[in-house]
């Protein structure tokens, strides 16, 4: 329905548009469509010169074909002689006219005369993923002065701790949420700030209402504005409050039941209403009464008072949730729900792999740099795999599926905290003791819970091993979205095999790799052809020097 529509639908409310055009054209459209008043703030915030621009604006923009409203101005509201002219509200170009009234750029005012021009902070969306977020602590106290580009506060996001810097100079006059504090919804206005810093004091005793904190929702007038004889006051539409289950089956009129519920409780003097039941609707079935004698007849009450003693005798302390740990439940719950996983699992040979590790090592050690460790060559390995079976290195986007140029590989690092994946870009360019010592620094921002969100964003593929730290030998991890793959390494172990004769044998250490694919983006054939390259490059690591 057009705004014109709602508008003739409604036309009686029209007479206090001219309080409406203030505010924004959502307030116009919500206020137009429902049986409620927008929040009416000061008219000061525009000239009075601008309102009787405002009007002629509708004038003009109204002479289009179509259907007309009039709309009655006051001269107490223009400096100009209006009072009892009609002006045209075309339903072509209100909605242009309305969107000029909110384009000029205003600070915030206070619905209080007594405080000045402020500026609210709110909690910034640092991350694709955060709703809300946690005030590590402020870096900048009330009084203090702020310039743009400066750090306020450090902000706890759902991947790590980032800095919230300021966008305008002025005076942090009040902080709303300090130090420490938790589940702020992004939007929510953490802090307030003013241009003059003798409006600080002012602020001293100040709370944020409740209009402040959610602008988007509209309250209802104190007092709703009566309608005339010749208009008809919109009828309220009233939904009525529908009844718990429990209090529709045992109103006071009736009892719900079956029929042999109802026999079977008249022949063991049973009340109805002390049976709670289990049927449609909290209907008294057969089995109920049946259930209910026999707890009678064993003494279920005082069995369930033992086990209740018994529960509170158990010693266990409750851990809150970080919001790493909380986002990366909800987006491995959304893989497992949503995405078809298959799992394609090989045993790599690995002795020509430690051998080359022990040389570049000691090349390493020499020169002064990083040692280079297993996982680093497995980055390389998988990064390289990506390069030749590009079909791994895509994503599910509905419509379509997005193969990246890019082999950005992701590392999962276990901390107190919780997860984390920093990305390694261009793996598949970095030679290898450039990938050990982006891996270690990564690690380490990620156990210290200083991540940025360009050290974990924009990353195609994961890599998560659980071998060499933990010694587990073979597992399955699960997709993270919104990649089509992830590399689950276990730890290596030697192995007795055959030899030539029949009474030769060797030795040999074989490394678990499972790898868990998106179906709706790598076929079984497309994972078992990366998997065949992957095991090429481990067994055969020279050629990944090449």
């Amino acid at each position: 329905m057009t705004l014109a529509s709602q508008m003739i639908r409604h036309s009686q409310k029209l007479k206090n548009t001219q309080n409406v055009v203030w505010h924004k054209p959502a307030d116009l459209a919500r206020y137009l469509s429902k049986d409620i008043k927008p929040a009416v703030g000061t008219r000061d915030v525009l000239s009075r010169s601008y309102c009787c621009g405002f009007i002629e604006k509708i004038n003009q923009d109204s002479s289009s074909s179509g259907r007309r409203f009039w709309i009655k101005t006051n001269s107490s509201t223009c400096s100009r002689k209006t009072t009892g002219r009609a002006i045209p509200f075309s339903n072509m170009n209100t909605e242009h006219a309305l969107g000029c009234a909110w384009s000029i750029q205003r600070r915030h005012f206070s619905a209080s005369s007594d405080l000045p021009t402020h500026q609210p902070i709110g909690m910034p969306s640092l991350s694709p993923t955060m709703t809300e977020g946690n005030i590590a602590r402020w870096l900048k106290k009330e009084g203090d002065k702020v310039s743009p580009g400066e750090v306020l506060c450090e902000v706890e996001t759902d991947k790590a701790t980032v800095e919230m810097e300021c966008m305008e100079e002025g005076y942090i006059a009040k902080i709303i949420h300090g130090d420490g504090s938790k589940d702020i919804k992004v939007g929510e206005i953490i802090a307030i700030t003013v241009e003059e810093e003798s409006d600080i004091e002012k602020f001293k005793d100040y709370k944020v209402s409740e209009s402040s904190a959610e602008p988007s929702e509209v309250k209802k007038p104190a007092e709703p504005v009566p309608p005339t004889k010749e208009e008809k006051a919109p009828t309220a539409v009233s939904v009525p409050e529908v009844p718990k289950t429990e209090e529709v089956s045992r109103s006071e009129d009736r009892i719900f039941s079956s029929p042999l519920a109802r026999k079977l409780a008249e022949d063991n003097k049973v009340p109805l209403s002390s049976i709670k039941g289990t049927g449609p609707d909290g209907r008294i079935l057969k089995a109920d009464v049946e259930d209910y004698l026999a707890s009678k007849t064993k003494g279920v009450p005082a069995q369930a008072a033992k086990d209740s003693a018994a529960a509170q005798t158990l010693d266990y302390v409750d851990i809150p949730n970080s919001q790493i740990r909380k986002v990366t439940a909800s987006r491995l719950l959304l893989s497992k729900q949503t995405i078809p996983h298959y799992y394609l699992t090989v045993d790599t040979r690995v002795d020509k792999l430690m051998m080359l590790r022990n040389e570049l090592n000691s090349i390493q050690e020499s020169s002064g740099g990083k040692r280079i460790s297993v996982n680093d060559l497995v980055i390389k390995a998988a990064a390289l795999a990506l390069r030749k079976v590009p079909q791994c290195n895509s994503s599910w986007m509905n419509d379509f599926i997005r193969q990246y140029n890019n082999v950005n590989i992701n590392v999962a690092v276990q901390t107190d905290n919780g997860l984390f994946v920093p990305v390694i870009r261009d793996a598949d360019k970095k030679g290898l003791s450039a990938i050990a010592e982006e891996v270690k620094i990564v690690a380490q921002k990620a156990k210290e819970n200083s991540l940025k969100p360009q050290d974990y964003e924009g990353g195609t593929f994961t890599v998560s091993n659980l071998g060499g730290p933990f010694g587990v030998k073979q597992f399955c991890a699960i997709v993270n979205p919104p990649q089509s793959a992830i590399l689950a390494v276990g730890s290596a172990e030697r192995r007795v095999l055959p030899g030539a004769g029949p009474d030769q044998y060797e030795f040999g250490s074989f490394m678990s790799a499972t790898l868990s694919c998106d179906h709706r983006v790598i076929d079984g054939a497309i994972g078992a052809e990366w998997l065949k390259a992957f095991k090429g490059y481990i067994e055969n690591p020279h050629s990944m020097l090449l």
